[in-house]
């Protein structure tokens, strides 16, 4: 095991990952993360959010561990890896336990983050690592117990100091693929501007739309995305939510409340040029907007 990477070089800094499994009925997502605030302190939590539940377990930094080689992360006596997770936590607000196993992951062919991966000093880098895996075993919260039978798996992580100011997040599942799409306002050098990235796996094919490759940004909003890069137009709109607190950093501390709905139902609709490509509605997306005024380019 070894000191979590970018707790030295810097006093302020967070990682986390984001574990979504769901299967015909239910959706479980787990957060283990880790943190070292501005003054230095260092702490770890267990976050997890279902259809409509989310609780939020903090631990001392001695019980987190990382591997150095393969991706292996313990928090306490739960252990989180590519193969999936062991889950064992107790306290008086929340009880996990569980066994989960992974198929292989699908990860995609580049990094999201494109060119801006090299950008020194981002506030937050945003990794995917699995658009889609396999998932079988059961999960235990506070005594429900969910069952998953080759379910669906995502899986996905962040870095650096804080969230962003301003983003909407949002993630959802099909039998034909994935649709991963944020949004986020990124200061850079004393200015800002606003970023996009939409990793997209469907019937085998990987789409990207993001700031790097030209996307052009038509709407942004609490219910509603659209992008256009080239003849590709997706459509992202909200329809019914079930926002639940979840803890996120802000310098380094998880002292940021935000609200994310871990099954909720959104449109998915991706065209090419007249050319239908998929259109399809989740009630097992998950979704959170932190942005509150529309914005449209004519509005600028």
């Amino acid at each position: 095991m070894r000191n979590f990477h970018g707790a030295k070089k810097t006093r302020s800094y967070f990682e986390g990952w984001y574990f979504k499994q769901q299967n015909e009925t239910d959706v479980v997502a787990l957060i283990p993360s880790f943190h070292v605030d501005r003054t230095g302190q260092r702490s770890a939590s267990l976050q997890a959010i279902t259809n409509d539940q989310s609780f939020s377990v903090p631990f001392p930094a001695e019980e987190f561990r990382a591997s150095e080689g393969r991706f292996c992360v313990r928090l306490g006596r739960s252990v989180f890896t590519r193969g999936g997770c062991q889950l064992d936590c107790e306290t008086e607000e929340c009880k996990l336990k569980g066994q989960l196993q992974y198929g292989p992951f699908t990860a995609p062919e580049t990094d999201v983050m494109g060119p801006f991966r090299f950008v020194p000093g981002m506030q937050c880098r945003h990794s995917v690592f699995s658009l889609y895996h396999r998932v079988d075993g059961w999960i235990s919260v506070n005594g429900k117990k969910t069952v998953f039978q080759r379910g669906t798996g995502y899986m996905e992580g962040d870095r650096g100091r804080s969230f962003p100011r301003r983003y909407v997040w949002t993630q959802g599942s099909a039998d034909g693929g994935c649709v991963m799409v944020s949004v986020a306002e990124i200061p850079v050098g004393g200015r800002s501007f606003t970023g996009c990235i939409a990793c997209i796996l469907w019937e085998g094919k990987e789409y990207r739309l993001a700031t790097y490759a030209g996307v052009e940004l038509l709407h942004i909003g609490k219910r509603l995305l659209m992008v256009k890069q080239g003849d590709l137009l997706l459509t992202v709109q909200l329809l019914k939510d079930c926002p639940l607190p979840l803890q996120a950093p802000q310098g380094g501390a998880m002292g940021r409340t935000i609200h994310e709905s871990g099954a909720c139902l959104v449109r998915y609709r991706l065209l090419r040029g007249s050319r239908v490509v998929f259109d399809f509605t989740s009630d097992k997306a998950g979704f959170e907007s932190e942005w509150e005024d529309a914005y449209e380019p004519s509005a600028t």
